[in-house]
């Protein structure tokens, strides 16, 4: 009879950790997953503001260097970078810059070298915390454009 009461208590001992194996199992996956999916969630804004840039830089470029003038030349680069921008959900807070390698820009074999900078913020960080600590992360790309060799005068 001693079996049988002894067998009795210690099924009784365990049915009061029953069902605590799945607590325990939610509470840390929750404790894991969280973290994971903000990095997964930063990595994505992260590569998108590295594209936005370099697509930016080599778009402007292009549209640069295939203006008849230079005076339509700054005005096609800025329309194309601000779509790529777009593009990537940065709009409005890209920025471009051009510099050529003589005078004038647009003359046969010239180079311009096209400088695109995009900050991207990391999400979900609340506005009163961005005033105390940098919490944007700036991504710049540079193309190299070359102006047509068989080019006619501008």
């Amino acid at each position: 009879m001693t079996t049988w009461w002894a067998a009795l208590r210690r099924r009784r001992a365990c049915s009061a950790e029953n069902g605590s194996a799945v607590v325990e199992f939610v509470f840390l996956a929750v404790l894991m997953l969280v973290p994971l999916i903000y990095l997964v969630m930063t990595l994505g804004r992260l590569q998108a503001g590295a594209y936005a840039a370099s697509a930016a830089a080599r778009e402007a470029g292009r549209a640069y260097t295939t203006a008849s003038t230079e005076a339509e030349a700054e005005g096609r680069a800025d329309a194309a970078a601000s779509i790529a921008f777009e593009d990537q959900g940065f709009g409005g807070t890209g920025r471009l810059s051009l510099s050529c390698d003589g005078t004038p820009c647009l003359r046969p074999e010239g180079r311009i070298e096209v400088t695109s900078v995009v900050t991207v913020p990391l999400p979900l960080v609340p506005s009163f915390a961005r005033d105390v600590v940098p919490l944007e992360v700036p991504l710049s790309a540079t193309h190299v454009a070359v102006v047509d060799r068989f080019r006619g005068a501008p």
